[in-house]
């Protein structure tokens, strides 16, 4: 009977890795451009289909976005979109700023002029741009060019584990403000205060746009959790007993 050799158990093991890589950015990118919701079902032969990959892969990655929190699987249902919560992004918020500023002062001695000017540029992308791709991109990039000079690699990693989490998020902000005039520029305003060395004003600046920002969300997610608590109660009033 012929074995499978160490060498090929590797390659496989690589391609796996590899496609389901590739799987989670493309269902990120989904859930972005709002092709899956919140609450939407992810069959797994629906998914190996569209991406034209094996199931294996797809079920790797429907394990590692319920880990990171952006889907939720059950016995019964199978694998959805986690719905969107006020109290999860409360938390994440919490968590994002507490992150922050253990990063911006051992960063800040090891960003140059250039870095500086990077990092607004990005910042001003996201205020300008309507496509939620490209927000998330652009602050992803904008963190790493703070968090990477930090020198402290677990805080970067657990940032950008959050930032994952936050993708559901993305679309609800960018209609939440949908015109550049109406963004909020808390990541101008820290970097704009934090390249003069100004590092505790800098994170208190961006903490009191950043706070008024998560608040306006989470408004907006439990005014709409009211009315579809209100649209369940009047079906359940109105259906045959």
């Amino acid at each position: 009977m012929r074995q499978s050799t160490p060498r090929k158990n590797s390659n496989k093991t690589q391609e796996t890795e590899k496609a389901t890589f590739l799987v989670v950015k493309r269902i990120r990118e989904a859930i972005l451009d709002e092709v899956f919701k919140p609450g939407d079902h992810l069959g797994e032969a629906e998914l190996a289909e569209k991406f034209e990959i094996s199931r294996s892969p797809v079920r790797e990655t429907l394990m590692a976005l319920e880990k990171e929190g952006t889907l939720v699987i059950s016995p019964y249902r199978g694998a959805i979109v986690k719905p969107l919560s006020a109290e999860e992004i409360l938390d994440i918020a919490e968590l994002r700023l507490a992150l922050i500023s253990l990063a911006l002062k051992p960063a800040h001695r090891y960003l140059s002029p250039a870095d500086f000017d990077h990092a607004y540029d990005l910042a001003s992308r996201i205020t300008q741009t309507n496509n939620a791709k490209d927000s998330f991109e652009y602050g992803r990039h904008f963190w790493d060019s703070i968090f990477s000079k930090s020198k402290r690699p677990i805080l970067r990693e657990v940032f950008r584990q959050l930032d994952d989490r936050m993708t559901r998020y993305e679309p609800v902000y960018l209609k939440l403000f949908p015109t550049p005039e109406t963004r909020p520029r808390q990541r101008e305003v820290l970097i704009e205060i934090y390249r003069k060395g100004e590092i505790a004003e800098a994170l208190q600046a961006f903490k009191k746009i950043y706070l008024e920002v998560v608040d306006q969300l989470i408004d907006h997610l439990k005014s709409q959790e009211a009315d579809d608590s209100s649209r369940r109660n009047h079906f359940s009033v109105l259906s045959p007993k």
